[in-house]
């Protein structure tokens, strides 16, 4: 071959042209400093004569550090002298690169070799070194690059940093010692610092380029040969077929479209079916591929000229060098090196302008976070019905499923592959052995039997005969003739880590023909088992299915089954329906399900209403918008029916019932009322949220209860409090649809409600008491000052005029009272809290007494405060007010009220503020004071037990008795009688023997005496009952003979005295004499013989101890 025909651009080092030109291994090997003549003529690459030797740039002008403008063409030309046939070795220029110190050159080089997939020695271990770039006697050691055009910069500083980072990835280090800013004239701190932080950038971007190479080269290897691509070019009637690079950037397109177009179940369909590629990002569509318009604006452009985008290099892909474009080699002269200033900002911009694209990039990244978040939102809003995720996730907490244990880890996971059910068999056989050869005892066959489920199951997800499948299935649910909550625990588990392997058609075709077979099984734990599978369930089935068959068959359980555990399993798996539904015509369904099971004598029923129902179906009414429109408005107006019809006899468990569910409904109510206020959309979860306090709202009776649940977050809500605070006390309720119906609507009728209630009803009160105080502290403090309180004192008046003593109809004598005091007033307990409710209990005191109305409603106010010992000091305080009162009809009243809190009251401050307070009145210059002490007197004979104070209060009632003054008070009479009817009992036995029964016996025989028929009538019929009482206690024989017997004598003979209508007389004189001598003689024998003849005597005297009605046995009213 003539010299002339030498390409010297034609480089090889490949062993087969070596084989094929052998004589050719010397010339190669030859230095290129050896020289000879250039190239002939003939070579087309071949300068004119007086031309300077051009300079090979692959991608742009290189020049010699040291000026002498020697070109790479050059030194090929220089080492091809003497050899017209030899093809220069690639190692031959690497050397002569680095001699020359053409170090950017060379660095081109060797990356565009490792692109082409040839790694060269010399080039690998002279870039790996960094004692190469060390600075050497005062020479910079790395060529000026402000010369380099600016098309070529990039491209240049990009492929050396992929080469380093691809080639060596422990030499990083390599171009992260290049210090640049060093070699300034200047010296420039500032911009040394500013380098370091760029290039610190630049490193964390390697990082994510290295992760995008490999995706990119997996996808190269699969690309159309380049063969198959020129035949298609040359025959374009033949389709291409599609590339994995243009199938995924298509893909992420059509995916984006579907999206943007709210074709949502078709975009999860379409990542199903592409699931080996990400969506979310579209740089995993390939490296350095810029993100075209979507489709709709490449359909719209169609056939006019996109813009183009910024100059990019594919730096995954080698450039061929018979496809460099000729004006790539240019002959510019070359130019001195140049280490001024600009090296450092030609670094610093190129720098930035890379951190630019990361930024950018970023920006993109997290817009399409939040498009999907956003996207989740509604995913989350559309399957599970509006319910926060905190409210599914302790909804679906009911389900009791176990996968803590092996085996229930082993149940909730199906095998869906060959390879895993032998994972599967390995596991399980062990466990499965050893019981089927100790299988001999129920325990163990029960254990077994749990061993198995995962085998089934898996058999019955992976079978392909439906019939086959149907047997498994049958054997799961017959597997154990009576399972216990672990067994069904585990079967649950198994049954729903089914429904997430196969999907709801073959649930619903598979599962719930089992359920239906067994919903009438004789045994309650079958049952059970049908009830709890159809919660856990739900979630997996067919919206169809589960608002009508699955309804149904539970709507059957619950009315059907006997077993209280069914009908309470029957009742949470309701509520989870509940929490699924979407069918607002299932409404009322739902409505009479709760009412159903409202009434279920069953308390453990009743609690599962309350904890799981109510809240789920009140979540599912606030989604529909009928909770305040709809769901309470029907309890309320089912509560005035029953007050209508119960004027005559209430049925307070009715009552009970329907206001108890309205209870649970508060919660969700001011949940409605906060996602609807004019501040929702700007709670804001950044920043310091402070926490809630412990005691801000009533202890739940659920979880589902809880109103941050509902909310969806503890943070959610804090946020929200401090808006709705803020709002109440500054901006009003304009605006605010929800709150303005709780204002203007609820809170009229149910106070309306309450005074229409039997204050004499202690049930009643209390439960409205409960209800007004949750609902109270539930919306807050402000709300309950400043809406709820006017309300109730714009009707409670506290005047003499507003208290109809006569009719009977007056509002302060109505439980509207009690229910305001102990409801609302006691809602918070600080001191202002405090002092209102002193002040309205000393009111109404004050106004009652004064008009002379009834007192049950400050009764029921004592009774009901009473029950809580922290308001023990403050009734005192309100009653040591009534103490000191000018008016005697206000200490009267106080008197009285001493009698209902004594009970309750600890003997400490009995003694220090009671007994004072009683001794006081009962030397009240008004009669009718000292009258009024007696029963206070009464109670804490017979409920304190110490000495001094037993003694100073019987020291009080004997001088009641003794006193000549007190002789002819008939009224002090009747209470004294009345009172020891009341506590003899009860009381001390010293103080019944010593006192009671001696005092009976005088107060029966003066009233043998009394000239007033009319007192004398009064004073034996409470003897009478006195008796009666005091008959069921044990008497001793001397106070029988004593005291007993004279005072019923004395009774027996006023009693004949009588006139005729009240006259009660002995059938015959011998049969009463045979009765009293039984009466005699058994009370002796009872106290000489024991026991058995005690009993006989209670037994006898039992039949005296109600009323004048139960005299038949001893006397017999006259016809």
């Amino acid at each position: 071959m003539a010299a002339g025909n030498v390409n010297p651009f034609n480089l090889s080092d490949s062993d087969e042209e070596a084989e094929r030109r052998p004589s050719e291994t010397a010339d190669t090997e030859r230095s290129p400093s050896d020289g000879a003549p250039g190239p002939p003529p003939g070579n087309p690459f071949s300068p004119p004569a007086d031309a300077e030797p051009p300079s090979l740039l692959l991608s742009c002008s290189r020049t010699s550090p040291s000026g002498e403008g020697i070109s790479v063409s050059a030194a090929a030309t220089a080492a091809m002298a003497g050899s017209g046939e030899t093809r220069v070795s690639v190692d031959v220029i690497a050397a002569q690169l680095l001699r020359d110190q053409y170090i950017l050159t060379a660095l081109e080089f060797h990356t565009e070799l490792l692109e082409a997939g040839r790694e060269l020695p010399r080039l690998r271990d002279y870039f790996s070194n960094p004692g190469n770039f060390e600075r050497q006697s005062g020479t910079p050691p790395f060529p000026s690059i402000c010369c380099i055009p600016a098309h070529c910069r990039l491209s240049l500083c990009f492929s050396a940093c992929l080469c380093l980072c691809s080639d060596r990835a422990g030499s990083i280090s390599t171009l992260d010692s290049l210090d640049f800013a060093r070699y300034s004239d200047d010296g420039n701190r500032e911009s040394d610092e500013r380098v370091a932080v760029l290039e610190f950038e630049l490193r964390k971007a390697k990082e994510t380029i290295q992760a995008l190479r490999a995706n990119l080269t997996q996808a190269a290897e699969s690309e159309v040969p380049s063969q198959e691509r020129k035949n298609f070019k040359s025959s374009p009637e033949i389709q291409e077929p599609i590339r994995p690079l243009e199938k995924r950037a298509l893909n992420f397109l059509v995916n984006e479209y579907l999206l943007k177009n709210e074709y949502k179940l078709s975009s999860i369909t379409f990542s199903d079916e592409n699931d080996d590629q990400d969506f979310e990002l579209w740089d995993d569509v390939g490296l350095n591929i810029p993100k075209p318009p979507d489709l709709l604006q490449l359909y719209r452009n169609c056939g006019s000229a996109l813009p183009l985008p910024r100059d990019m290099v594919d730096v995954a892909v080698g450039v061929d060098f018979g496809e460099l474009p000729g004006n790539y080699i240019t002959q510019d002269p070359p130019k001195k090196p140049d280490l001024s200033q600009q090296v450092c900002v030609l670094v610093v911009q190129e720098l930035e302008y890379q951190i630019s694209l990361l930024n950018s990039e970023k920006q993109s990244l997290a817009e399409q976070i939040k498009k999907l978040q956003r996207c989740v939102c509604v995913c989350v809003y559309v399957l599970y019905g509006g319910l926060s995720p905190a409210f599914q996730q302790a909804l679906l907490s009911f389900c009791r499923m176990s996968s803590d244990s092996r085996l229930g880890a082993e149940v909730s996971r199906i095998a869906d592959s060959e390879e895993s059910v032998m994972l599967m068999l390995g596991r399980c056989l062990p466990h499965i052995v050893p019981n089927v050869l100790l299988a001999k005892r129920e325990r163990m066959v029960a254990h077994l039997c749990q061993e198995l489920i995962p085998l089934i199951l898996c058999t019955a997800c992976l079978h392909p005969e439906p019939k086959e499948r149907d047997q498994l299935l049958h054997i799961l649910f017959n597997l154990i003739k009576r399972p216990d909550d672990e067994q069904r625990q585990m079967i649950l588990t198994g049954c729903v880590a089914f429904a997430r392997h196969v999907g709801p058609t073959r649930v619903e075709a598979e599962l719930l023909p089992q359920c239906w077979e067994q919903i009438n099984h004789k045994y309650p734990e079958r049952r059970l088992l049908v009830a709890e599978s159809c919660g856990a369930l739900a979630p997996y089935l067919p919206k169809e299915i589960r608002s009508s068959l699955v309804l149904s068959m539970l709507q059957q359980m619950l009315a059907e089954d006997k077993a209280d555990m069914v009908r309470e399993a029957v009742v949470k798996s309701l509520g989870i329906i509940m929490g699924y539904i979407d069918d607002p015509d299932k409404y009322s369904q739902g409505f009479e399900l709760m009412l159903l099971s409202l009434g279920d004598p069953s308390e453990r029923v009743v609690s599962a209403i309350h904890q799981v129902f109510i809240p789920a179906f009140a979540a599912w009414t606030t989604e529909l918008g009928t909770l305040h429109t709809a769901l309470i408005p029907s309890l309320l107006a089912r509560i005035e029916k029953l007050l209508t019809q119960g004027e005559h006899g209430l049925d307070e468990h009715k009552l009970h019932m329907f206001l108890s569910a309205l209870q649970s409904l508060i919660p969700p109510l001011f949940a409605v009322v906060l996602q609807n206020a004019p501040f929702t959309s700007r709670a804001k979860l950044h920043g310091e949220i402070p926490a809630i306090e412990v005691t801000r709202f009533p202890r739940p009776a659920s979880p589902l209860q809880d109103v941050a649940t509902i909310i969806g977050s503890r943070e959610m809500l804090s946020a929200l409090l401090l808006l709705y605070d803020h709002q109440l006390e500054h901006e009003g309720t304009t605006g605010w649809d929800s709150l303005l119906w709780v204002v203007n609507q609820l809170l009229p009728q149910l106070i309306e409600i309450v005074g229409r209630i039997n204050v004499t009803s202690s049930t009643c009160v209390h439960e409205f008491s409960r209800f007004f105080w949750r609902f109270c502290r539930t919306f807050g403090k402000i709300f309950t000052n400043t809406k709820v309180k006017p309300q109730f004192q714009e009707i409670l008046r506290l005047s003499e005029e507003n208290v109809d003593a006569t009719a009977g109809n007056g509002i302060l004598t109505k439980a509207t009272v009690p229910i305001y005091a102990t409801g609302v007033l006691t809602c918070y307990n600080q001191e202002e809290d405090r002092k209102l409710l002193v002040g309205f209990l000393e009111d109404v005191m004050t106004t009652l007494s004064l008009s002379h109305a009834p007192l049950d409603s400050l009764k029921a106010s004592f009774v009901e405060l009473g029950a809580n010992p922290v308001y023990h000091e403050l009734l005192l305080t309100v009653l040591w007010y009534g103490v000191v009162h000018t008016s005697a009809l206000v200490r009267c009243t106080a008197a009285r009220m001493f009698e209902l809190l004594v009970k309750g009251v600890n003997e400490t401050l009995v003694a220090q503020r009671v007994v004072p307070a009683l001794i006081t009145l009962s030397s009240d210059p008004e009669i009718s004071v000292r009258i009024s002490t007696i029963p206070a007197f009464g109670t804490i004979m017979e409920t304190v037990t110490q000495k001094e104070l037993l003694e100073r209060v019987k020291m009080q009632l004997a001088s009641f008795l003794e006193d000549p003054q007190y002789q002819d008070q008939h009224s002090l009479h009747m209470e004294i009688i009345r009172t020891f009817g009341r506590v003899g009992p009860n009381a001390e036995p010293r103080f019944r023997d010593e006192f009671v029964l001696p005092h009976l016996h005088k107060l029966a025989l003066s009233n043998n005496s009394q000239a007033v028929e009319s007192k004398r009538i009064d004073i034996a019929t409470q003897l009478f009952e006195a008796y009666s009482a005091l008959s069921c206690c044990f008497i001793s024989e001397e106070l029988m003979v004593n005291h007993f017997l004279p005072g019923l004598r004395c009774l027996r003979a006023d009693m004949e005295q009588l006139s005729p209508e009240h006259e009660v007389r002995t059938c015959t004189h011998t049969h009463t004499h045979t009765h009293t001598q039984d009466f005699i003689s058994v009370s002796i024998a009872s106290s000489l013989v024991g026991e058995d003849a005690k009993t006989k005597f209670l037994s006898k005297m039992g039949q005296l101890t109600t009323s004048g009605a139960m005299l038949a046995n001893v006397f017999q009213r006259k016809k």
